[in-house]
């Protein structure tokens, strides 16, 4: 009887426990004095921006539950996981992000193991498509938002320019654009109104916000407001003059776009043909495909074409990107 199945299948066993173990293990040391400092600290202070990071923090936590402190004692940077998961604009945790991811994993290793693929095989495809759907779904739909919020955001600073030019103070005139713009941009300036009313300042707001958001646009606005405030002048024109520059932006990008999508056609082309002829000859005649999965000189070859097939169409991605 070969041996080496039973030795991936005692060592996947032996990393789900060691996984299970660093999930169920309580903090160290020093992160559980660290904790009492940051405790005590809070506690006492009498700064206004400290009771409102304890206000904030303690809404926050409220709304986690186990699943996602498990997930937070996992992932090496859960932090930049939830701030992604922030900027999809859904109410997405890490518990149900690993889940997923968990759940995903679990259906590929089981689908390809009823095909006959290797144990090995199963566990790598498994993993890697586990990590890498809900990865890229995130990425999608991060875009997808950011580019929505890119297209609305210049008419509500065009908003803004007419409530300032009316004589509203700028505070009641994000409140304006919270309720008058649609989503995404109404959503984010009705967060940063609230930010502003439980006692944070507003530059704090919508730094928090530009942070969340990751857009360049919102970081000019906000960099806008800013330098204004310290050195003065017509607000009003100001961003009156970032709405035009903002959509002269916009149209240089759907230029771009325009001009490059037949090389970006090509390029997915290029990247997805082998992969779907791979697919087609394994339905057709699949003990003749299966070989790739038996013969080592051809799991060699196979890997090393499917490295060169991922540089390949990263040095392609590349050349049809362009920053604007």
């Amino acid at each position: 009887m070969n041996p080496v199945p039973l030795l991936l299948l005692a060592g996947g066993v032996l990393l789900c426990l060691l996984m299970a173990a660093a999930a169920l293990r309580g903090p160290s040391t020093s992160k559980r004095a660290r904790q009492r400092l940051e405790n005590l600290r809070e506690r006492f202070s009498q700064s206004d921006t400290v009771r409102t990071q304890v206000q904030m923090k303690r809404i926050l936590s409220q709304r986690s539950s186990r699943l996602d402190n498990m997930m937070v004692r996992i992932l090496p940077k859960p932090a930049l996981l939830r701030q992604r998961l922030s900027r999809t604009g859904k109410s997405w945790t890490l518990g149900g992000y690993g889940a997923a991811s968990s759940g995903i994993a679990m259906a590929v290793m089981l689908l390809c193991l009823l095909r006959g693929l290797p144990i090995l095989l199963s566990l790598l495809l498994g993993t890697m498509l586990g990590l890498a759907i809900p990865h890229k779904l995130l990425s999608i739909l991060i875009n997808r938002r950011r580019a929505r919020f890119t297209n609305v955001f210049p008419d509500a600073i065009d908003l803004l320019v007419r409530g300032l030019r009316s004589g509203l103070p700028i505070s009641e005139t994000l409140g304006v654009v919270a309720r008058e713009v649609p989503d995404p941009v109404g959503t984010e300036f009705r967060t940063i109104s609230d930010k502003i009313r439980i006692g944070r300042t507003m530059e704090q707001a919508l730094q928090d916000s530009a942070d969340r958001l990751g857009s360049p646009e919102f970081q000019f606005f906000v960099i806008t407001l800013s330098i204004q405030r310290e050195t003065g002048g017509n607000l009003s024109e100001t961003l009156s003059n970032l709405s035009d520059v903002l959509r002269q932006r916009s149209q240089m990008r759907l230029k771009v776009k325009a001009m490059s999508s037949e090389s970006k056609a090509s390029a997915y082309i290029v990247g997805v043909l082998p992969f779907a002829v791979f697919t087609m000859i394994w339905f057709v005649n699949p003990p003749y495909m299966a070989k790739f999965f038996a013969d080592p000189r051809l799991m060699i070859a196979g890997g090393g074409a499917l490295v060169w097939m991922m540089i390949g169409a990263f040095i392609m991605s590349r050349m049809v990107s362009f920053e604007i």
